[in-house]
């Protein structure tokens, strides 16, 4: 089969999701509210979800590797969290003052991960990094921020710099030349060309934030030794060492990826898994670096990290959901065994896969996240993935899903839940065989 007939049985499937996308380009700028879920000819509309599977405006139904952004580690409305949101609900949604609900939650995360000193919550990821490096430039009193060229850390303005391939060019009008020069960024795994770059600044360095896995840029593990070289040179001087964890925290493992790689980050943040399916962020660390956003003992605006919150930061559906989740992951740590087996199984099983075929593939990823990248090259960095055949990989994903109800959002790393089992990681197996068998790839 070629490309074209996965693409016109996609769409025979998808007539209800075909209109419901021409009713939102009249509402929303390109039809969708996050630039990512759009994909070619249109994405299908989501009505439903339980555990594993994703439902559609048509009733087809979908292996779900998505898995809302990765952020959903037992899977769609699992029972613990269904269950806290249901009874929470009932008891309001919304106070817009102090609730012991935030107490609960923050006293799990710090249990979990007793680096989180003291913490504030807010309702996104770019917010939590956005504080975070507010939070640096106040404590040391210098200007620059260092970011790894392809990372990701949400729509905050001083971030949203060397994301989108080609790298070297501007992300785009409406941001300033006057906050980018205040951004350097550094080549992901090359630890003697991030340290050059750094040395160069370090006397204005007010931190270095750093994915300590490479999410939405590709999937990618750091090498050994880059992650502590650029926690060594930022606390030598006198900068900040951030790790934003919004990704891996949970994830990797239940006390993160500073736990998995040995680091001690001066302030890390955190979201996806800890709000159990509801907006949040995080923004945590040492306990005396967070003191200076303190309102009480702070009085004076000049003396005051700004940084605070929002109006739905800490309201009690997040937090009692995100306490449920944390809850069920600490008292049941087969979650983990579970997930990172399947995820090596689907690595070596594509691995093998590809390679049987002789198609030219590396699949990146670590524990219970996984990609494939259509390259020869051994993929490292944001550019490795980049310049792979991100045309081929899409109509993979289009082929898994108009073929055989296996959803990955097209080009972006899997992730796998508590909720998959053994044969759902066969199926993507033997489904990718078939494309391989019928002709897909060549």
């Amino acid at each position: 089969m070629e490309y074209g007939d996965y693409l016109r049985r996609y769409v025979s499937r998808t007539s209800k999701s075909r209109r419901l996308f021409l009713r939102a380009q009249k509402l929303f700028p390109g039809g969708i509210s996050h630039n990512i879920r759009y994909f070619e000819p249109y994405p299908f509309f989501a009505t439903g979800a339980r555990g594993k599977q994703l439902r559609d405006a048509d009733g087809n139904t979908y292996t779900d590797y998505w898995m809302g952004h990765w952020a959903l580690i037992l899977g769609h409305s699992p029972a613990p969290v269904a269950g806290a949101l249901s009874r929470q609900v009932k008891n309001g949604t919304l106070y817009g003052v102090t609730n012991d609900a935030s107490v609960e939650l923050g006293e799990a995360i710090q249990k979990i991960m007793p680096a989180a000193e003291s913490m504030r919550f807010c309702s996104t990821g770019s917010e939590a990094t956005m504080y975070a490096v507010r939070l640096a430039r106040a404590k040391t009193g210098r200007r620059v921020i260092a970011k790894a060229i392809g990372g990701w850390h949400g729509f905050n303005t001083t971030l949203m710099q060397t994301v989108n391939y080609p790298f070297e060019a501007e992300e785009g009008p409406g941001l300033v030349q006057d906050e980018e020069q205040y951004v350097e960024s550094i080549p992901f795994n090359d630890l003697e060309g991030s340290l050059k770059v750094l040395e160069n600044i370090k006397d204005d360095l007010a931190c270095i934030i750093i994915e300590p896995f490479l999410g939405g840029a590709g999937g990618i593990p750091p090498v050994d030794g880059y992650l502590k070289g650029l926690q060594e040179f930022a606390k030598k001087n006198g900068a900040l060492f951030i790790l934003d964890e919004i990704v891996t925290g949970f994830r990797l493992s239940l006390k993160g990826a500073a736990h998995k790689y040995g680091l001690e980050p001066d302030l890390f943040t955190l979201g996806k898994i800890c709000g159990g399916g509801m907006p949040i962020g995080v923004v945590c660390g040492d306990r005396e670096i967070m003191a200076l956003a303190d309102p009480v003992a702070r009085r004076d605006k000049e003396t005051r990290c700004a940084i605070g919150g929002g109006t739905f930061s800490a309201n009690p559906v997040t937090m009692v959901a995100g306490r449920a989740t944390l809850d069920f992951l600490a008292k049941n740590r087969q979650v983990y065994a579970k997930i990172d087996r399947l995820g090596e199984m689907a690595r070596k099983g594509l691995t093998k896969i590809f390679a049987d075929a002789r198609i030219q593939c590396q699949v990146t990823g670590s524990n219970s996240l996984f990609l494939t990248h259509f390259t020869k090259n051994n993929v490292k960095d944001a550019t490795d993935v980049a310049t792979s055949d991100r045309v081929l990989l899409t109509k993979y994903h289009l082929a898994l899903m108009a073929e055989h109800g296996i959803f990955f959002l097209p080009t972006k790393m899997g992730a796998i839940s508590f909720a998959h089992g053994e044969p759902d990681v066969k199926k993507l197996l033997a489904a990718t065989e078939s494309l391989v068998q019928a002709g897909l790839f060549t």
